[in-house]
């Protein structure tokens, strides 16, 4: 048995910690609180078994027409995967030859300097204040991946900073917007420039509460989309699936409103730790990235969250290792994190 030397040596992606328990307050993987669109219970009470007997459509006809509608372009311009990670290891076979590199802000999410080390192709990051100038990046990188709103820190950037980053770069630009339904802007008109260099993504997976699903897609030039086309897996987006992301995508209004609150309930989260001495990072995201006060440590109270079956996420590394990254419930699952977190510095005041 011989393993590929590439992956003999790589460190493999942890996904966030999926507890068992129903009663677990899980604010560590950035899913949202509430449930998907009534609209799609409906899909999948009345949906017709003989479709499971058939492949589903590769193409995804219906759900990328419905996306291209709402984005006032061409169907060409729309590429749907199993999930954005799919989009994302495709992209990397696409654009990147075998002695390119992939670039990234650094810290990001940590999924695309595995996908490099997957690809057997180097991995770049960097500070965003290094993307002021396009050309002085390392000449190697033929694929960034920048995700606005940023994972962990949830800072956005105006589309303004990164159309500029765009016209001087001259690989291929994803502008992965996982949490873009929760910032004040995004970037789809420049992806869909003619001729241009940049794709947007998106997922169901966040604004649209359907991480168990696994759907994403792509907007972006018809050159670009074509390209993904011609190596994605026959049928890689099942019938269920795609019935149910339509759904979803269709009840604009159920979407509307649990975006609205999960933003209201982000900025008063974000005031009530820094109320209780908390260094918050400004988030457009769905989460915040925060520093706990002295004498507690970021370590150490996601350890005693975890031990009261609060589940929050812990990054350990110099860039990351002293904040929490805490994912925005619902109102009550948030005062149920509060009353720990105080009462946990509570009982460190009282030791001796």
């Amino acid at each position: 048995m011989r393993i590929a030397k590439s992956v003999e040596k790589l460190e493999a992606y942890v996904p966030g910690e999926q507890p068992a328990s129903r009663e677990a307050i899980k604010l560590n993987t950035n899913e949202n609180p509430y449930p998907p669109s009534p609209e799609c219970a409906k899909v999948l009470q009345g949906f017709d078994l003989e479709l499971l007997r058939r492949y589903p459509d590769p193409n995804f006809v219906e759900l990328r027409k419905a996306i291209a509608k709402a984005n006032g372009c061409q169907i060409e311009n729309v590429f749907v995967g199993n999930g954005s990670d799919e989009i994302l290891s495709l992209a990397a076979k696409a654009f990147v030859e075998n002695d390119e590199a992939i670039g990234s802000l650094d810290p990001s999410y940590s999924l695309y300097k595995t996908l490099a080390a997957i690809r057997d192709v180097r991995w770049l990051g960097m500070k965003k204040e290094a993307l002021q100038k396009a050309d002085a990046l390392d000449k190697a990188i033929s694929l960034f991946l920048w995700t606005n709103p940023n994972a962990p820190t949830g800072e956005w950037v105006h589309p303004s900073v990164i159309a500029r980053f765009a016209r001087g770069f001259p690989g291929v630009l994803i502008v992965d917007e996982a949490y873009g339904d929760f910032a004040p802007e995004n970037c789809i008109a420049q992806a869909l420039e003619p001729g241009g260099n940049t794709m947007v993504m998106r997922t169901f997976s966040k604004s649209y509460s359907l991480a168990g699903m696994r759907v994403g897609y792509l907007i972006g030039p018809v050159e670009l989309i074509g390209a993904m086309f011609k190596i994605k897996d026959s049928y890689n987006v099942d019938a269920v699936a795609q019935a149910v992301a339509l759904a979803a995508f269709n009840d604009c209004d159920y979407h509307r409103r649990t975006v609205a609150k999960v933003v209201e309930t982000r900025e008063r989260f974000a005031g009530e730790l820094r109320r209780r001495g908390w260094d918050v990072i400004p988030s457009q995201a769905n989460f915040v990235f925060a520093k706990p006060p002295s004498p507690q440590n970021a370590s150490g109270l996601h350890a005693a969250l975890k031990e009261r079956n609060i589940f929050v996420r812990y990054f350990p590394g110099p860039l990351t290792g002293e904040r929490l990254r805490i994912t925005v419930g619902t109102e009550g699952q948030i005062a149920g994190l509060l009353a720990a977190i105080d009462d946990i510095r509570a009982k460190i005041g009282e030791q001796p």
